[in-house]
């Protein structure tokens, strides 16, 4: 199933998509019809009861209400880096913002033993997400705004320990996710030796949406073609079959002595190509920005007239 949540005349509500019509899942019905995050939490009993119940649901067009991301506070926010032509490319483009530094060539770009060892990951702000056709304010001083194309997943159950054989039994289903990110915060930031702070964390940073798609239909989330248009041009084009790290390798070591909850987010990392880092090319304000994944749909964030 297709899942989202929408709002109208200032209520929200989840459904079912089904091409522009919305199957409007009833709370009244079903208390775990009340939000995503208790749909998620009511495991395949819930699904099954939005199954059955979406066949005789009342219904909404898309164009009639406000979508929002799928899960509008995730319960935590886990980002990954799984992609290596992602991180060859952004490492050898420093340039571009450290005059110090030489151009490289990204098959010369060192990487880290620890990276082929382990999938990497640092925590966003939960709070700071948007959604299909939302706004993305200029973080203050920011030159050079940045888009990300990444897969994002919700973890279904939760558990502590989980073996990379099991871990798909844990996936939710996925969506499209922008980490929109503010360079030149993120690269001040860096020299300190911390994960990314002011580079991430600004209002609307995390965008998701359109729907978040169950993996009975959507499988483990590898073999996915990923694209980046601004403004109606193509500006990557990738697959998330060139994930190092599968999704159940990501679930097996965040898990690790942790528990983790039905609700909790976990982003894929940037596909290779998939940022404008890597391209030598930022946004402009007035910019619009679509992320397009196969078997999700398209997911479009408005780049703020002006910056602050």
């Amino acid at each position: 199933m297709k899942l989202v949540t929408f709002e109208k005349s200032g209520r929200q509500a989840i459904g079912v998509l089904d091409g522009e019509t919305i199957r409007v899942l009833d709370a009244g019905a079903n208390p775990a019809f009340a939000s995503m995050l208790a749909l998620i939490e009511a495991g395949d009993e819930g699904l099954e009861a939005a199954r059955k119940a979406s066949a005789s649901a009342a219904t909404e067009t898309v164009g009639a209400v406000r979508l929002k991301a799928p899960v509008p506070v995730p319960v935590q926010m886990r980002d990954s880096l799984v992609f290596e032509k992602h991180l060859r490319q952004a490492r050898a483009n420093r340039h571009l913002w450290d005059e110090t530094a030489r151009p490289m060539k990204p098959e010369d770009v060192k990487m880290p033993q620890v990276w082929y060892d382990q999938p990497i990951y640092y925590k966003g702000n939960r709070f700071s997400v948007s959604g299909p056709e939302d706004t993305i304010i200029w973080p203050r001083g920011e030159t050079r705004l940045d888009f990300e194309l990444e897969l994002g997943m919700f973890i279904g159950k939760g558990g502590c320990d989980i073996a990379k054989a099991d871990a798909n039994e844990h996936i939710f289903g996925f969506t499209c996710f922008n980490d929109f990110s503010a360079r030149d915060h993120q690269m001040l930031e860096g020299a300190g030796g911390l994960g990314p702070a002011k580079g991430k964390d600004f209002r609307t940073a995390n965008a998701m949406g359109p729907c978040l798609v169950t993996r009975d239909e959507i499988g483990d989330g590898s073999g996915l073609t990923m694209i980046a248009r601004v403004n109606g041009e193509e500006w990557a084009r990738g697959t998330s079959s060139d994930m190092h790290h599968s999704f159940a390798r990501i679930i097996e070591h965040v898990s690790r002595d942790e528990d983790l909850q039905p609700g909790e987010f976990i982003g894929s990392g940037t596909v290779g190509g998939g940022c404008g880092l890597e391209l030598g090319r930022f946004l402009n304000p007035g910019d619009t920005v679509e992320l397009e994944i196969e078997g999700i749909g398209v997911l479009r964030s408005h780049i703020a007239a002006e910056r602050r």
